[in-house]
């Protein structure tokens, strides 16, 4: 079983916020892939270095957990790709990792 960390910009790069319903469209195919997902919404800082600049970005963090890696993977490949362009960003980081349950 996998767990995956998509990390959202709340602005783009220019400073604009990003509108209500980027998030919405994002949650809703996230629940439609994975039947759930857990959502923290209190903004978050992420900082990182590039040359002598370091770079900040306010975050927020969607998570979901998949018994299919095989199926969870081209799709959250795509999904970066598509929220790359559609946010405007250089990256979208998303984490895996191996998860156990009780």
């Amino acid at each position: 079983m996998k767990e995956y960390d998509i990390f959202v910009p709340l602005r783009y790069n220019d400073g604009t916020v990003i509108a209500v319903d980027k998030f919405q469209q994002l949650q809703s195919a996230l629940l439609g892939q994975f039947g759930g997902l857990t959502y923290f919404p209190q903004a978050n800082q992420g900082f990182w270095r590039l040359g002598d600049l370091t770079y900040r970005d306010e975050i927020v963090i969607y998570r979901v957990i998949s018994s299919d890696p095989r199926k969870a993977k081209p799709f959250l490949r795509a999904l970066k790709e598509q929220l790359k362009v559609e946010l405007n960003q250089e990256e979208i980081l998303i984490v895996e990792r191996d998860v156990n349950t009780l």
